[in-house]
């Protein structure tokens, strides 16, 4: 492992990692955060790259200038030539200090129509400070994930199922249900599965409740404890604190069951809130799809996006060639990746048109009439059209809404698995889920129906679906067995 052909792919891939790696992290960022966090995105990035600035509101159109007289044009050119500079804290507001003396200069010699204001003060003594933001559920475990040791078939079923996590953390989508909509072996999706419930913070992945406490005692070695069999065996008994009913069936003394009970309420029974913001928070819809006349309309939201340019004083700073080597080259880096981030937003807007315009093609009768017409749609159906990867799609859609005539979704809401029915049309478990929620709504109270009662009469419907398949259903719906739904008068 130590001869040179191990040493040069090393250090190879080190190079990659150190320049590519910060603009990718940047351009999945944009991709993927929601249009009520993107403005204090973009804003990081104002922060941190003073040739970035932001137009008003009713400014002109974002700077898309690439005729030869930009200097970042000849930076493009150069970037197959120069990594980006790493610049220690120091060094950086040294370089800065000097551009600021000589931007002063610069205005003083055009006739700058007006001094720097305390805005552009405050962003050039913190140009290139990290600023301290909370790393999100997803970033947490897609960093844990992409440390282990799997395929990338593995990985990839790890990015699918890190996804369809919800605020608690929990994985309440079956994975026979993932696994058809990222197109891959039920068994990689399993084996997914297992990594993830190993990953931090303990809990993580559990299907329910008592899953995810019980795998928090299994992360200390006390599954198989006192506290551990109330959780598995005597879940019902536990919600409803009925200490002397757990003493009388486990054999215990009650001071013994109150012990295991206040070990359970140091347990997080939603480990992945901890990484989330407030769930009371407004839900802005990042695109609308409206029917204006008998056209339908998507409307990308822009609300939250600032409109920026590169900076003109830079460029001419630049062209003015008053700046050593070391100013200059890192004044250009900074405009690389200033018009990278413009054409990230863009790319981002791009994307989610295009991602809507396909759903909104391949789900038409939803559109039209509601969820009960939802078809089966996978993200992978979306990226090949589209012509992306379908991880990208994924990304693209996480944590994004849409408003529709039938109220607003989460875009992840029209990517669903289905059945064929005996018509031959293609049904959505959330269509099936809705049926299935009529017919309970509509039983007798006194007489209500089997889960077999209800498989007969989607049978009726046109769909063969099991017994299991309802019960699974029925308990993702939040709805009782029979036994327990009969009302007695």
């Amino acid at each position: 492992m130590s001869g040179p052909g191990f040493s040069q792919g090393f250090h190879q891939r080190q190079s990659q990692q150190l320049v590519l790696a910060p603009q990718m992290r940047q351009s999945l960022k944009i991709l993927q955060v929601a249009a009520l966090d993107l403005r204090a995105t973009i804003q990081e990035e104002l922060q941190a790259n003073p040739t970035l600035e932001e137009l008003p509101m009713d400014g002109i159109s974002l700077d898309r200038d690439t005729s030869s007289t930009d200097p970042d044009a000849d930076a493009n050119r150069e970037d197959s030539a120069n990594e980006p500079l790493d610049f220690t804290k120091d060094r950086d507001l040294e370089i800065l200090g000097k551009i600021n003396d000589d931007w002063r200069d610069h205005l003083s010699d055009t006739g700058g129509v007006r001094a720097p204001s305390r805005d552009d003060d405050e962003r050039r003594q913190h140009f290139l400070e990290s600023l301290t933001t909370e790393t999100s559920l997803p970033e947490h475990l897609m960093q844990q994930a992409e440390l282990t040791d799997a395929t990338p078939e593995i990985h990839t079923a790890l990015r699918y199922l890190i996804g369809s996590l919800d605020h608690r953390g929990f994985l309440t989508s079956s994975l026979s249900d993932i696994a058809l909509l990222a197109a891959l072996p039920l068994e990689e999706m399993q084996q997914a599965a297992k990594i993830l419930r190993s990953f931090d913070p303990p809990g993580i992945g559990a299907k329910d409740l008592p899953d995810c406490l019980l795998l928090q005692l299994a992360h200390k070695g006390r599954d198989k404890s006192v506290t551990g069999r109330i959780i598995r065996d005597h879940f019902d008994l536990l919600v409803r604190r009925r200490i002397p009913d757990l003493a009388r069936k486990m054999g215990l003394g009650p001071e013994i069951i109150q012990a295991a009970i206040e070990e359970i309420g140091m347990l997080d029974p939603a480990p992945g809130r901890r990484f989330g913001e407030d769930t009371n928070r407004i839900v802005v819809p990042d695109v609308t799809v409206e029917l204006e006349g008998t056209e339908w309309k998507i409307i990308l939201n822009q609300d939250y996006i600032p409109r920026l340019r590169l900076s003109n004083t830079y460029k001419d700073l630049i062209a003015k060639g008053t700046l050593n080597k070391t100013e200059r080259d890192y004044l250009r880096e900074k405009l690389r990746n200033g018009k990278f981030i413009i054409n990230a937003i863009e790319q981002r807007q791009r994307t989610i048109e295009r991602i809507t315009r396909e759903i909104l093609r391949h789900q038409a009768e939803f559109f039209a009439e509601g969820v009960s017409k939802l078809k089966p749609l996978t993200m992978t159906q979306i990226a090949d059209i589209i012509g992306v990867h379908e991880t990208t799609v994924s990304r693209a859609v996480a944590n994004k809404y849409m408003q529709t005539p039938h109220g607003v979704f989460e875009i992840k809401f029209f990517f669903t698995s289905g059945y064929q029915s005996q018509a031959g049309e293609a049904v959505s478990n959330t269509s099936v889920k809705e049926m299935l929620a009529d017919i309970v709504a509509g039983e007798d109270p006194g007489k209500p129906l089997s889960d077999q009662d209800i498989v007969a009469l989607l049978v009726g419907k046109g769909l063969k679906i099991a017994r299991r398949t309802v019960a699974k259903y029925r308990e993702e719906l939040g709805l009782l067995p029979s036994n327990l739904r009969r009302r007695y008068d």
